[in-house]
């Protein structure tokens, strides 16, 4: 994977990673975590975020995985499923054992893979709670046929292969998604109602968050009161719209201060605040930390 990252008045930016394998840019990799490992040379990754998605499969790893500066344990035989643009950082202990994949939205393209198959599936989230998916013995099993197969495959000469591992990598996401556990649903006749709402809303908020920080300028959007878009909202992913929004902030905020040298007042600029003193009571008030605490906090 290659690296990008830049100096900023003389803090380094988190790494952005495009998609390779050997320097070559690639729409698809699967790597061994033993692999991964030997080339780091046994030494601890670096918080960075991808233009990719990426699923982590720990077969005998142990260690943890902070994604979006929430710490979550490695364990053997769980998943994690990383979405494009989070931060995350895996810390294994000694010897891991595993499979890394890794795909661009283009190849999901290709292989006739709609963008709404993903955005549909519970098993990757731009800012919500990101833990494990566990698996069971009989998924286990039928994983494992589907991982070993892309990876034969990828190191193949088959002139076909990347169609083939579309296809594979397709089984497997529905497979997990078919067991996810990462959000328990009570009541699923009215979530199954509210479906198209939430994902409607969650796609508004990544592309207005920094302009739109009312509830009711998303209900607006999408033709709702906002006591009905909160009561959807809440029903399906147990925060209200209005904390989900601000979730969205805060996650944003907190990137920026620790991956760039902006100031508290640049970065509640960017995020729609043009009263610095606002900004800094929203993020205070939210987590109970100023701003300046939470880098310190992190190292940062």
């Amino acid at each position: 994977m290659r690296h990008h990252s830049s100096i900023m008045n003389g803090k380094e930016k988190i790494y952005s990673l495009d998609l390779t394998y050997n320097d070559i840019p690639l729409p698809f990799v699967i790597k061994t975590m033993e692999e991964i490992d030997s080339q780091l040379g046994g030494i601890s990754d670096i918080p960075h975020r991808h233009n990719y998605y990426t699923v982590i499969w720990s077969f005998t790893a142990t260690g943890k995985h902070v994604i979006d500066f929430k710490e979550y344990p490695i364990l053997p035989n769980h998943i994690f499923f990383v979405s494009p643009e989070q931060v995350h950082q895996v810390i294994s202990d000694p010897a891991p054992t595993g499979y890394v994949i890794l795909f661009t939205p283009e190849f999901l393209e290709k292989n006739s893979i709609r963008e709404d198959f993903i955005a549909n599936l519970k098993l990757f989230q731009k800012s919500d709670e990101t833990p494990p998916l566990p698996l069971t013995d009989k998924m286990i099993a039928i994983l494992r046929l589907f991982a070993d197969q892309m990876h034969s495959l990828f190191h193949s000469e088959n002139d076909l292969r990347f169609e083939s591992i579309g296809a594979y990598l397709k089984l497997f996401l529905i497979e997990c998604n078919n067991q996810c556990s990462l959000f328990p649903e009570s009541n699923t006749q009215r979530i199954e109602v509210g479906k198209t709402l939430v994902k409607s809303f969650k796609e508004i908020v990544e592309k207005r968050y920094t302009q739109w920080h009312q509830v009711k300028d998303y209900a607006e959007a999408l033709f709702v009161s906002p006591n009905y878009l909160n009561e959807v909202i809440k029903s399906s992913i147990n925060i209200s719209a209005k904390d989900y929004i601000q979730n969205r902030l805060i996650l944003e905020a907190k990137r920026l201060a620790v991956f760039t040298a902006k100031s508290s007042k640049e970065i509640g600029f960017d995020l729609g605040f043009e009263d610095p003193s606002h900004f800094s009571k929203f993020f205070k008030s939210n987590t109970h930390q100023s701003l300046m605490d939470f880098k310190v906090s992190i190292g940062g």
